[in-house]
């Protein structure tokens, strides 16, 4: 994987559901994880239930390379479920795929799983003192076994007490040999919506799924509500200590597509007023406006309306350079930024370049693109940022790096610029992001502000958390443990 350009808040997963007898379920399964794709890269899966039992197939890779026309017609069912996913918790191997399927006293049961338990270890322990066997390392096992836990309730009584044992981000979907459920959990942290496709429900992270079928949007999920979809239709019950919302503020700077709406906001509408809001905060006297593709696209374009300038796609974007481009070696590591980014050299040459990105992370991947805009004659490069600086890791489902490698917990503003060679550098106020968002409240910002409104992992866990928050850290600790 390419580590250099991953100078990003990595995506969270997407989970999809569909209950739709007389519909080819798995293949409409398929598209909507198709549209769901951004979500997460490393692997996908698909569950299907005929009301007598329930199959599964997954892999790693994409959807259109974990899936073929053969094995979809082997899916055959009433209703389904599927994920794709990007691996926040329990390293990038095929066992950690989901969704995840097993048998427990009340019949075949699969789980999609999108966030992040921040109470998983306490749990696992617990559990697995009681006898719990666990086949993966991510998170979303531990759901799986309390629900087997509470295998005697029905299973909305079953995912009611696991949503008060359970601390953390997470939105579910859920299927039983006879109902398809939805789990969002009391913060709203992540989105999760309803639609509905002639007499069929569906449920998904982002209503570009249901835009990609033709279905109809419904509404969106209210945080601590549990959706029950079979034969009698659709039935909601709600968490009783649902709190005020805090959905992901990410999702609408950079995770969601922007074709979506997610808790009554246009992604795209939002995108482009950060760029606004931009523009009055720190206007630049500029010949052309650019973003860096695609994130930085809507930003831009809002930038460069308010202020009366030219937008240019100044950066060509090699889009068959994926996520898993060979990684380079040291000396070689220009090279692989100027395959997957190039500069225009005559729209850059001679100008004053404002150059608009949704973030900055590390920092690594900014400095590169101003040394090859400069490199290409622009006279001066001023990069604006459509979101406030990120100075704090995330708990709840998305990648952050350790505190010591997000480069605006470590620097001042005016370090940053010098380290990336900006002739000017401005990240939008947190006040100027809510008002892009239309709202103040409502927000989960721990990565910006530090606030950090929902359970984070305990004191005596917070220092592991952190040494584990790269993989191979973990799988190499879990190596360790079973070689003594």
């Amino acid at each position: 994987m390419l580590y250099e350009l991953r100078d990003k808040m990595e995506e969270a997963c997407g989970v999809f559901g569909i209950y739709g007898p007389q519909k080819d379920v798995a293949k409409l399964t398929y598209y909507g994880l198709y549209a769901l794709q951004h979500r997460g890269q490393e692997s996908a899966g698909i569950a299907v239930s005929d009301g007598l039992g329930i199959k599964v197939h997954k892999d790693m890779g994409l959807v259109s390379e974990v899936f073929t026309e053969e094995i979809l017609a082997k899916l055959t069912g009433h209703m389904a479920i599927g994920h794709v996913r990007y691996s926040t918790t329990g390293a990038s191997l095929a066992v950690n795929a989901q969704p995840l399927v097993c048998r427990y006293l009340q019949g075949s049961l699969a789980v999609a799983h999108n966030g992040n338990l921040t109470n998983a270890n306490e749990l696992r322990d617990k559990l697995a003192a009681n006898g719990s066997v666990f086949q993966s390392t991510i998170d979303s096992e531990v759901i799986v076994n309390l629900i087997a836990h509470y295998g005697q309730s029905s299973i909305e009584d079953a995912l009611m007490k696991c949503m008060i044992d359970i601390k953390g981000s997470y939105s579910l979907v859920v299927m039983t040999e006879e109902k398809v459920l939805g789990v969002r959990d009391p913060y709203g942290n992540r989105p999760l919506c309803l639609g509905k496709l002639g007499d069929s429900y569906i449920i998904a992270s982002e209503t570009c799924a249901l835009d990609a079928l033709g279905a109809r949007f419904v509404r969106d999920m209210e945080p601590g509500e549990i959706v029950t979809i079979d034969q009698h239709g659709l039935r909601s019950r709600r968490f009783l200590t649902a709190h005020e919302p805090a959905v992901c503020i990410f999702e609408y700077i950079y995770f969601a597509r922007p074709d979506s709406n997610i808790d009554g906001i246009n992604v795209m509408a939002a995108r482009r007023a950060m760029g606004r809001e931009l523009a009055k905060e720190h206007p630049v006297e500029a010949d052309i406006v650019i973003p860096v593709p695609d994130s930085g696209i809507a930003g831009a374009l809002g930038y460069a309306e308010a202020m009366g300038l030219m937008f240019e796609v100044g950066l060509m974007k090699n889009r068959y350079v994926g996520r898993t481009f060979i990684n380079p070696e040291q000396n070689e590591r220009d090279l692989a930024v100027r395959l997957k980014l190039n500069p225009v050299t005559r729209l850059i040459e001679g100008k004053k370049v404002v150059v608009v990105d949704d973030s900055i992370v590390r920092g690594t991947t900014s400095k590169k693109i101003v040394k090859m805009l400069k490199d290409k004659g622009a006279k001066e490069v001023h990069m604006l940022v459509s979101s406030p600086p990120v100075m704090h890791p995330c708990y709840y489902g998305i990648d952050t790096s350790e505190r010591a490698q997000l480069i605006a917990a470590q620097k001042p503003l005016e370090e940053i610029r010098k380290y990336i060679d900006a002739d000017s550098l401005h990240y939008l106020s947190l006040e100027g992001l809510y008002r892009a968002l239309g709202r103040e409240g409502g927000f989960c910002t721990a990565c910006l502000s530090g606030e950090y409104r929902i359970d984070i992992p305990a004191e005596e866990e917070l220092g592991k958390h952190i040494l584990e928050t790269t993989e191979w850290r973990r799988e190499v600790k879990a190596c360790a443990r079973l070689k003594n």
